[in-house]
């Protein structure tokens, strides 16, 4: 029995995210389709990061055990093969019997992207969340300033949040504009349930002048999710990649 890590690139327009559910196909309930039946085994895989619906991956991280004798780094070719277009593995090898891919300290990356233009993009529409009016990029990057480091995001996580502790450590949010586009980069050593599109709502209403800066700050203390801005649509969040400590 060995134990194989894949690297899983998708778009997740046309899923209900990673998690198998009973509304919808997930990413989850495909890789465990096809990885069973290419490998003549009941395989389970178990993921890094239980992306929403609609939302996007470059880099996230899922494990399984195998019992086959196919080298663990070509079980990504093979499974490519069987994959629709819109899943495509970037990379599978051999890991230690007892690595799980939530239980170990990493830093995730996000990506949210903004098209800022007078009219929508039909080439970009399904990966990133349509803005006409002016952004302030100088307001969002000082408001999120206020959130950078160790902090009790409450504020910024979705009611249905299972978890006690909602502490997490945010180590990096930055942005940058390519032509038309404005892309959000943030990072940390993990987040809530919907913490990254809740940020991304609530710093672009003060780009847009709806919020100052400083009132984040206020957010942030509230522990209140009534006090935060909205949550931004699934379709500008890509989960860029895992990093492993």
């Amino acid at each position: 029995m060995v134990r194989v890590k894949l690297i899983v690139a998708y778009d997740g327009t046309n899923y209900c995210g990673w998690q198998i559910q009973d509304n919808g196909i997930t990413i989850e309930e495909i890789l465990n389709r096809e990885l069973s039946n290419l490998l003549k085994e009941d395989i389970k895989v178990i993921g890094a990061s239980r992306t929403d619906s609609g939302v996007h991956a470059l880099g996230n991280v899922a494990v399984f055990d195998t019992e086959t004798k196919i080298p663990p780094e070509k079980i990504s070719f093979a499974l490519n093969q069987r994959l629709p277009e819109d899943i495509r593995i970037q990379e599978s090898c051999q890991v230690a019997d007892d690595f799980h891919p939530r239980f170990c300290d990493t830093i995730k990356t996000y990506e949210y992207k903004i098209w800022n233009a007078r009219f929508p993009n039909p080439i970009v529409r399904l990966y990133s969340k349509f803005v006409y009016y002016k952004i302030d990029m100088e307001k969002m990057q000082k408001a999120a300033e206020y959130l950078v480091g160790e902090h009790d995001f409450k504020s910024f996580c979705s009611t249905r949040t299972q978890v006690e502790n909602t502490v997490r450590t945010v180590t990096e949010i930055s942005f940058r504009r390519e032509g038309d586009m404005i892309i959000m980069k943030i990072c940390g050593t993990g987040f809530l349930y919907n913490m990254v599109r809740i940020i991304m709502g609530t710093l672009l209403k003060c780009g847009m002048g709806m919020y100052e800066p400083e009132y984040v700050k206020e957010i942030l203390e509230a522990c209140d999710r009534q006090k935060a801005g909205p949550k931004a649509e699934a379709c500008g969040l890509t989960l860029v990649g895992i990093e492993y400590l």
